[in-house]
C-alpha cells in the first residue's frame, strides 16, 4: 500500500500586527500553549539549555482531540533561530529525532504591518495516531489524511490568532487584526 501519510504537510500564514521579536517570545513559550489551542492543552519544558530554547531542548505536550483521544507527547526542538524560525519534532514511540512522528515549523518575517507567520505541520516517517487511522480506516486512507489536514489547518489558524490577538481563537475575543488565510495543504 503507497505510503500517503509521510509528507503529509498543512501550513496556515497570518500577518499579525506584532513585531517578529514579541512572536517569537509568544511562539517559544511552550507552557502558554494550552491558552490558546483548541487541541494542545498543555506543555512544559523538561530539559531546557538556557533562557532561550535551542535545538536540542526538550518539552512534553498534551493532545486531546475530537472523539476523546488524548496523547502525551515528547518534542525536541530542531531549530532556533531568534527571531526568525522556531521548529521542533513530535518522538514516536521510537523516541528518535530522524524518525518522528511530525515536524512543527514556524517561520516569522517582518513585514510594514506586522510580521508574516507561517505555521506548517508536516507528518514525519514516525508512528502516529493518524497513520495508525489510515491505515485500518474501511474508507480508505485518503480521506481520513484529507479530514486530519483540514483539522489541522482550522486548529494551527486559532492558535495564531489567539496567541498574537488577531482573531478568535479560544479563550480569545474578536480583535481583529491582519488578514489570515490557509495557504495550502498536500496528499
Amino acid at each position: 500500500m503507497e505510503d500517503i501519510v509521510t509528507g503529509a504537510t498543512a501550513e496556515v500564514e497570518l500577518t499579525v500586527p506584532l513585531q517578529p521579536e514579541r512572536v517569537w517570545e509568544l511562539v517559544c513559550d511552550v507552557s502558554r500553549i494550552g491558552e490558546w489551542s483548541p487541541e494542545c492543552v498543555w506543555a512544559a519544558w523538561t530539559l531546557r539549555s538556557g533562557d532561550t530554547p535551542r535545538a536540542g531542548d526538550r518539552f512534553r505536550a498534551r493532545n486531546e482531540y475530537e472523539g476523546g483521544f488524548v496523547a502525551t507527547v515528547e518534542c525536541v526542538v530542531t531549530e532556533a533561530d531568534r527571531p526568525h524560525v522556531f521548529a521542533w519534532v513530535v518522538l514516536d514511540e521510537r523516541q528518535a529525532v530522524d524518525g518522528a512522528g511530525s515536524i512543527w515549523r514556524y517561520l516569522l518575517r517582518p513585514t510594514g504591518q506586522g510580521t508574516l507567520v507561517t505555521h506548517t505541520f508536516t507528518h514525519g516517517t514516525g508512528v502516529t495516531g493518524l497513520r495508525v487511522g489510515a491505515e485500518h480506516s474501511p474508507g480508505g486512507p485518503a480521506g481520513v489524511v484529507t479530514g486530519r489536514l483540514g483539522e489541522l489547518r482550522r486548529n494551527m489558524a486559532a492558535t495564531l490568532r489567539a496567541m498574537t490577538g488577531s482573531g478568535d481563537g479560544p479563550g480569545q475575543p474578536e480583535a481583529g487584526g491582519g488578514p489570515g488565510r490557509a495557504a495550502r495543504s498536500s496528499r
